[in-house]
């Protein structure tokens, strides 16, 4: 009998004490259970806005049950409040993300800057696959065609900056083991840094191909 106690008490005392349920805004449960559904599809920064139908219930502690219809985002659950009654409410639940706008008009050839943008949450499945939703991606890029205030940006929209121009004047940089020379030369082709790029040498007016280093500067291995 004494034994039998014993191991009762142990039992008792390694059993976790019961905690009271916190209530919370129903909008965030069901933003976090549309969240957990999705699971590995949830795109990077992405969370879910939820809108509840006027007169449901705001506050509970948990969702008892969730369905939710992934090409509207229109949803419904049962949710159960602090006083443990059950409460069905429905609404809207967005996936969005925080995406890069311009916040002005950009013309074509402009050099990107953060400050050209602003982080605006939209619907993830109106942005397509070749919208930007990274701010570092546009850093220092080049404009390609004019990018509209408030719009997303497109791949197609930018690239990395053009250091050669066609027609440019540039310095022909030729190294071999520790003799360096140089020649003046005139770009007939564009191409952006570490690209490569075709060049007259304007003392042997010959055609060279060489690697776009900076702006103004060619290096030919041969």
């Amino acid at each position: 009998m004494r034994r039998v106690l014993l191991l009762a008490l142990i039992a008792l005392a390694a059993a976790p004490a019961a905690l009271p349920a916190r209530a919370a805004q129903v909008t965030q449960l069901i933003a976090e259970k549309a969240a957990a559904d999705t699971g590995g599809a949830m795109p990077p920064a992405g969370r879910y806005d939820v809108t509840l139908t006027p007169g449901d219930v705001a506050e509970a502690t948990l969702v008892s049950a969730f369905v939710i219809d992934r090409s509207t985002g229109q949803f419904a659950a049962n949710v159960v409040t602090g006083a443990g009654e059950t409460w069905r409410v429905t609404g809207l639940a967005t996936l969005t993300v925080p995406v890069p706008v311009p916040v002005r008009r950009i013309l074509p050839d402009e050099l990107l800057t953060k400050a050209d943008f602003t982080m605006v949450a939209l619907p993830y499945r109106q942005l397509g696959s070749f919208a930007v939703t990274s701010l570092d991606r546009l850093q220092g890029m080049q404009v390609r065609r004019v990018l509209a205030a408030g719009r997303p940006v497109m791949v197609q929209s930018v690239t990395p900056p053009i250091v050669i121009g066609k027609g440019d004047k540039v310095s022909l940089e030729y190294r071999k083991g520790n003799m360096q020379l140089s020649a003046p030369g005139r770009a007939i082709t564009s191409a952006e840094a570490d690209q490569e790029v075709r060049v007259i040498n304007l003392v042997s007016n010959r055609t060279v191909t060489g690697i776009a280093r900076a702006a103004g500067i060619v290096e030919v291995s041969k």
